[in-house]
């Protein structure tokens, strides 16, 4: 099995980070559900799953706007369009290594290609 498999594509990890979010909210304000004879422990905990949720809402709009400035590509693996953010990435559907920089070709994946000298 390829090394490689372990890694996910960029976009789907901050994506999969929101949806977190999400839960980590709810569950915060269930949590408040058990404090009703503390009213003010329980205005504490469903903010804090509210500013979760509020969280999230601002991951997901920051990868869709990082996702319209990405480079869009046919993958040669499964043919399908997906997209790199950085100089290497995976493909959304199949995890294939993905580069256009021409000095990578070749190399195996590693997510550090992406990181500023």
């Amino acid at each position: 099995m390829a090394k490689y498999t372990m890694y996910s594509s960029k976009i789907n990890k901050i994506r999969t980070f929101a949806l977190a979010l999400i839960f980590v909210g709810f569950i915060v304000m269930y949590i408040g559900i058990f404090f009703k004879n503390s009213p003010l422990l329980m205005t504490i905990f469903m903010f804090l799953g509210f500013v979760f949720m509020i969280a999230s809402v601002v991951v997901y709009f920051w990868i869709g706007m990082l996702s319209t400035k990405t480079v869009q590509v046919v993958c040669p693996n499964c043919g399908k369009h997906t997209k790199i953010l950085g100089r290497v990435d995976m493909c959304m559907y199949c995890n294939e290594p993905l580069t256009l920089d021409p000095n990578l070709e070749g190399k195996e994946f590693d997510e550090k290609y992406n990181k500023k000298r």
